[in-house]
């Protein structure tokens, strides 16, 4: 994947910032159909498009119907980063929402993913009754509201970022850019 190669070719940090894509979203979710035809998109055409982009990347995609608010997911995962081993709740959360289209909207979905990567699941159903990281999602909403951030992923470095799925050399470029110092 390329951030895994960016890390091997530079000696930087990667941060998590969260966005917020489709806040407004139910908790039940919506239909992936309406959301297209609403856009004058078709969902064929946009499927074949996400699956494309996600095989490039080595990534599997499944074939979604729904799509689901992302915001107790993303309060989780900031939770899971300050656990032990909860960096492999991201990865989780991808492969529930984009492989096996499961609603992350869900708290009991969400705490029983937590589970699966040996997070404990009632303090993961405790930060999600309590919104114990709702402010620190907030202050992502914000910083990438200053940043303009307009949809995902975007890579940002020093003062500069490129927005979507790009080439490993564009994002290679961007941290050259920035002054990133290479690995030797």
């Amino acid at each position: 994947m390329r951030i895994e190669k960016l890390r091997q070719t530079f000696a930087i940090d990667t941060v998590l910032v969260h966005f917020p894509l489709h806040p407004e979203t139910p908790a039940e979710g919506s239909s992936l159909a309406e959301m297209y035809a609403a856009r004058g998109a078709d969902p064929e055409a946009m499927y074949a498009r996400m699956k494309g982009l996600m095989d490039a990347e080595g990534l599997r995609y499944g074939r979604r119907t729904h799509t689901y608010n992302s915001r107790l997911a993303q309060e989780l995962g900031k939770w899971a980063d300050t656990q032990p081993g909860g960096a492999a709740l991201h990865e989780a959360l991808y492969r529930a929402y984009f492989v096996e289209a499961r609603n992350i909207g869900d708290p009991e979905v969400l705490v029983e993913i937590a589970s699966s990567v040996g997070l404990p699941d009632a303090e993961a159903r405790a930060v999600l009754a309590e919104r114990r990281f709702k402010d620190a999602v907030d202050a992502d909403w914000a910083k990438s509201h200053r940043y303009g951030v307009t949809g995902v992923p975007t890579f940002v470095a020093g003062r500069n970022g490129v927005v979507g799925a790009q080439p490993y050399e564009v994002l290679e470029q961007l941290l050259d850019k920035a002054g990133a110092p290479r690995r030797e």
